[in-house]
């Protein structure tokens, strides 16, 4: 089993507060993580239909048979379970007492904000970063992880990806979707899916979709709402802070596993993703979330944006960091340009604040400094967000 990157920082909230939340999208790791961390500590999953039945019908008496302290799975399924442990860890706040898990956010983002504030830190894992994945191959193409993905059970049990994520889809569909909206015609939004596909790494027009799909602008916004509480999407907004030119002020929408992504748009190779229309917005997507992994595993909310005016000039990634703008250009090219410098110049003249020299980052093998914007291959940087984020080295 693989070390996870985050298990250092879950180990140290353990440590100062008396419970420890995990969340992420379904499949990527939690039970696992928390089982190898603690694994002296009772596991206990609300997904079992005896143990949620017990744990809903009596609560405290639940509770009170772990009160020493449990791993609690898919809490998600019981929220208010949230409000009964609170009393407990008043009355004895042991650091590392519960750790919980959960798979999607809404219910259980309040009930943590609402019970638990102070209480718990609020960890987020992802699939497996390529540092991780390290661990089974000690090089990756790119194009290779675009149709793989990072679900660990992938790598750990070298399964099919048109076969897992075929299975992980109707699941989702099947268990978060329904459980989070109401669903008339299931094929719809499975359109909308491969449709969102489609769009990976642009600006979404919500009233384009709804045309595309055939529903209203309004029902394609809660969808979108559902996708990103169950963190099969995130959305990056753009930045337009002390910018005075008319910029673009609506998201870009990725996904949080690019496999997962390839798959909805029928690409099952890596011939097809290298020659897909997509290739370019699909590494991209691989490469912002290897950015948000690394800041996510070592506690830290990223602040990530993009940029765009509206003459088209564009970063696609600007990384805010101790009030410094890291602006960083993605591209699937594996042989650079000096064009893919134009971006980051443009937005380093806008004057929106402390600027670095910023990033590009490629798919070829070259690694070289160019008026002191760093080239990198990503997937070759051994931890992309300390990378990213350190300073400039003098000279």
């Amino acid at each position: 089993m693989v070390r996870r990157e985050i298990c250092e920082e879950l180990l140290e909230s353990a440590a100062e507060y008396p419970v420890v939340t995990v969340l992420g999208p379904r499949q990527a790791g939690k039970t696992t993580l928390v089982r190898m961390a603690f694994p002296d500590k009772p596991y206990v999953s609300l997904e079992d239909p005896d143990v949620h039945l017990a744990a809903g019908a009596d609560p405290r008496g639940f509770l009170r048979s772990v009160g020493e302290g449990a791993i609690l799975d898919e809490v998600q399924r019981l929220p208010a379970l949230l409000s009964y442990l609170q009393g407990m860890v008043d009355e004895l706040p042991t650091p590392g007492r519960f750790v919980l898990t959960g798979s999607h956010q809404p219910e259980l983002h309040r009930a943590v904000a609402q019970t638990l504030a102070g209480r718990t830190a609020v960890l987020t894992l992802w699939p497996f970063s390529v540092g991780e994945l390290r661990h089974y191959k000690p090089t990756w193409d790119a194009f290779e992880l675009i149709v793989k993905g990072c679900f660990p059970r992938l790598h750990q049990e070298n399964l099919s990806p048109r076969r897992f994520f075929n299975g992980y889809l109707q699941t989702y569909v099947e268990r978060d979707v329904r459980a989070l909206v109401r669903l008339r015609d299931l094929s719809l939004f499975q359109r909308f899916l491969v449709l969102l596909a489609g769009r990976v790494g642009q600006v979404v027009n919500h009233s384009s979709l709804a045309n595309d799909v055939g529903v209203s602008a309004t029902t394609i916004r809660n969808w979108l709402n559902v996708l990103q509480a169950s963190y099969a999407v995130f959305e990056v907004p753009p930045y337009f802070q002390n910018i005075r030119k008319r910029v673009v002020k609506s998201p870009k929408l990725y996904f949080t596993d690019v496999g997962l992504c390839a798959f909805l748009l029928g690409i099952h190779s890596e011939q097809q993703a290298f020659r897909d229309p997509l290739r370019g917005n699909l590494y991209e997507n691989l490469v912002v979330t290897e950015v948000i992994k690394g800041a996510l595993n070592r506690g830290v909310r990223p602040e990530v944006y993009f940029f765009r005016d509206s003459h088209g000039n564009e970063v696609d990634l600007v990384v805010r960091h101790e009030g410094t703008l890291i602006p960083v250009e993605i591209k699937s090219s594996e042989t650079f340009s000096p064009a893919f410098l134009k971006g980051i110049e443009r937005f380093r003249g806008l004057g929106a604040g402390p600027t670095s020299p910023g990033f590009v980052l490629y798919n070829g093998d070259r690694t070289f400094e160019v008026g002191g914007t760093r080239v990198r291959n990503p997937l070759h940087v051994e931890h992309l967000w300390q990378t990213l984020t350190a300073p400039p080295r003098p000279g």
